[in-house]
């Protein structure tokens, strides 16, 4: 506990010094600003690692590996929030399955309606830009036929 403190003061103790311009002394914990040349640094902190200060025993079984060292506890409540996290992650994509499943079958729906409609023969108009109607021909007719069956093709499965 004592070595952590003192690293903890060291730290929070970290100063620098130097000149300004006009000759005056200035000490803070930022460093100086950078029109200050290196010469009229006076002091700068001397950052120690942790690692460094820390020695390993003669035997070196009592030190914990790095591994476990650099590994961060995982508490029960981060489990939770990361099950949680996955449920809805999982519920949202189903939601999305779901309803594309149901555009799928809405589609499929139209398409064979439409196909069976142009199936019949019955006479089918379409009102153009200048709102005229116009009857539908054979190959427009068997244009309409294929693009129903590619849609059924597509979004019946």
């Amino acid at each position: 506990m004592a070595v952590v403190l003192a690293l903890w003061g060291g730290a929070a103790s970290a100063q620098y010094k130097w000149k300004d311009s006009r000759g005056q002394l200035h000490a803070s914990d930022q460093p100086p600003p950078r029109e200050i040349p290196d010469k009229d640094v006076l002091q700068r902190p001397v950052v120690r690692s942790l690692a460094a200060q820390v020695q390993p025993s003669a035997a070196g079984a009592s030190a914990p590996a790095p591994a476990a060292i650099n590994r961060p506890p995982v508490d029960a409540e981060l489990r939770q929030r990361r099950a949680r996290a996955e449920q809805e992650a999982k519920a949202r994509a189903k939601a999305d399955d779901d309803r594309l499943a149901l555009q799928r079958a809405e589609n499929c729906q139209r398409a064979r309606q439409q196909l069976a409609t142009l199936d019949s023969g019955t006479r089918l108009v379409r009102v153009n830009e200048k709102g005229e109607r116009i009857a539908l021909d054979d190959a427009a007719r068997a244009s309409e036929m294929a693009q129903a069956r590619n849609v059924i093709a597509s979004e019946c499965r």
